[in-house]
């Protein structure tokens, strides 16, 4: 189905045309004065230099041409010369009943079916993930759903830091500790053991422990590096150590994902192209790309029109080591080959632009990518404290992700069993729910390159802009569709009527702009789109439900109606907190 606006616009450019005059000024948008009109159009005014005429005449000419129109209930101008309209109740009636009928209410399949990779989460292993990874996991999800609704072919990939330092610091800190342990017996030819030889808690204590030590004490940093340098060359007792490493990791970093209902269709990491770069950089050399700068390998990717320092993008240090930036472009080359993507989406912090703008001018240069593949930075903002500094724990530590989850759950929980009776196996379940949707809508309803901040009894709140108000909104109407089953009603049945209320028809039109909304969260790779709409969609509801009789309407035919329209306005929300990664419970 065409979007309304489109066609609404079709029919204003008719009239142009009709009354003389070019009908690309017949564009209506929705009216930023909704108190005197639903939709309006500025084509006149932009017309009185170019035919000599006052805006208002030209106006009046346009509505004399929209005579019997069935688009238009009202149609009058106004000075100096805009166009002020209201959109016929029954061809409103009748695009929703299309919209009903429709899969995905309608939405357009693209053209051309793009592959895209969406690149977020970005975690190291052998660390838990902190409140700082809530934003790449949670802003990646919704982008990749979005894409996915949108009919293309989306893959999410979690690149994780798996091949750096961290894993000899790691390495060596397990010899010091347990050094008879095969895996640093160079004579040793058995199997290695199934098990690990520590469980997640000892290696996320492990890890800072290392770390700690390597910035006091020289000789441990190097052996550390020599670790590094062993396990990437090969050495079969630390690649066994790493697989473990990995393994534990792995699993953990699943489980805290799934509580997220975030998930990925690849789980590579820096390792998976570590066998591709030497490749890669020969490469380099032989296209005359790379230059020597005091033994590192670099490429230069200062344009002319650079108005800002741009320092070349290094493939190699002076001792042979690979960087992010080496990772990070070997990984575009195994897309490249494996996938073939028309677009790349990076979701990360926005401190990181100058350096994706390197690595995206260095891809390009080099010709990594392909001409027409497009790289996108995603940079988002940090998620902050009520203070205005980043969100610590109330110690003043980095609060771990899973320890801020668990908080929100059990504030939803308080909230849901204040004052009532209900199955505490239940009631823990939709806590669970409803704190998802919290956590969610109150990151993804500011602008992604915005700080915010994370007011927790804010997103909690079953009033305002929340996620636990969107759910409320969504089980006060399935409450009201399946008391309308139990009183004999087939909802299945019920079919859409044409509008006879004003807040019947507010809600008609916030339903009727749901594909322009979801197109234009696509194309802009903005989540927080969906979220202004449903909020829109939810107040639009509220103010329908207050004002109407709906299962004490006495009408049949009207109540019917009714049912048909909360129907709609369900699928299309369920619709919509699906790409935004929650669902809604069936009571709250």
């Amino acid at each position: 189905m065409k979007e309304i606006l489109e066609l609404i616009s079709e029919e204003m450019r008719q009239a142009f045309e009709k009354a003389g005059y070019p009908a690309e000024y017949g564009k209506v948008n929705v009216s930023n004065r909704p108190d005197l009109c639903e939709l309006q159009c500025n084509g006149a005014m932009a017309l009185a230099k170019q035919f000599k005429k006052a805006p208002i005449m030209i106006a009046n000419e346009i509505v004399a041409a929209l005579e019997g129109s069935k688009v238009f209930s009202k149609a009058e101008a106004v000075m100096p010369g805009f166009l002020n309209l209201d959109l016929s109740p029954e061809y409103l009636a009748s695009y929703l009943s299309g919209m009903a009928g429709s899969e995905k209410y309608g939405l357009e399949t693209p053209e051309k079916v793009k592959k895209i990779v969406v690149d977020y989460g970005g975690p190291n292993v052998a660390k838990p993930l902190h409140v700082g990874h809530l934003r790449s996991a949670v802003i990646g999800e919704s982008v990749k759903r979005i894409a996915k609704y949108m009919g293309h072919d989306v893959t999410g990939d979690i690149h994780m830091g798996d091949w750096g330092l961290q894993m000899g610091l790691i390495i060596t800190e397990l010899k010091e500790r347990k050094p008879e342990l095969p895996y640093f017996d160079a004579s040793f030819t058995g199997e290695y053991p199934a098990e690990a030889p520590f469980t997640i808690s000892e290696l996320e204590e492990i890890y800072p422990t290392a770390s700690g030590k390597s910035k006091e004490d020289e000789a441990y940093k190097a052996k550390a590096l020599e670790a590094t340098k062993l396990l990437q060359d090969g050495e079969r007792g630390y690649r066994a150590l790493w697989d473990h490493i990995i393994r534990v990791s792995v699993t953990d970093l699943k489980k805290n994902y799934t509580n997220l209902n975030v998930e990925f269709d690849l789980w590579n990491g820096e390792s998976s192209v570590h066998d591709i770069i030497p490749g890669m950089v020969q490469y380099m050399k032989d296209g005359g790309y790379i230059r020597e700068s005091d033994g590192a390998l670099v490429v230069d990717v200062k344009e002319e029109t650079d108005t800002k320092e741009m320092p070349p993008c290094m493939i190699l240090k002076s001792d042979g080591a690979a960087l992010y930036n080496t990772t990070d472009l070997a990984t575009l080359m195994q897309r490249r080959d494996e996938i073939d993507p028309d677009q790349v989406i990076y979701v990360v912090d926005k401190r990181q632009g100058l350096y994706f703008e390197q690595v995206f001018r260095c891809a390009r240069k080099t010709k990594i990518v392909k001409d027409d593949t497009e790289l996108f930075f995603l940079g988002f903002g940090t998620v902050n404290g009520k203070d205005g500094h980043a969100f610590k724990t109330r110690e003043g530590g980095v609060m771990r992700l899973e320890s801020l989850v668990s908080q929100i759950n059990e504030q939803m929980l308080k909230k849901i069993t204040e004052n009532h009776e209900v199955d505490e196996a239940e009631a823990r379940e939709t806590a669970k729910i409803v704190a998802l949707a919290a956590i969610k809508y109150g990151d993804l309803s500011n602008q992604a390159s915005k700080d915010y901040i994370f007011d927790i009894d804010r997103f909690t709140s079953f009033e305002g802009d929340t996620g636990p108000y969107i759910l409320y909104t969504m089980v006060r109407i399935k409450s009201i569709l399946n008391k309308y089953v139990a009183a004999g009603g087939d909802a299945d049945a019920a079919a859409l009527r044409v509008p006879t209320g004003k807040d019947e028809k507010e809600l008609m039109l916030c339903i009727s702009r749901f594909n322009a909304m979801m197109k234009g969260a696509y194309e802009d790779i903005a989540p927080h789109k969906v979220c202004a709409y449903i909020y829109e969609m939810a107040n639009a509801f509220n103010h329908f439900y207050h004002g109407t009789k709906i299962l004490t309407e006495e009408d049949e035919t009207k109540k019917a109606g009714y049912i048909a329209l909360l129907k709609l306005t369900l699928g299309i929300l369920e619709d919509c907190i699906d790409v935004l990664g929650f669902e809604a419970p069936e009571r709250m």
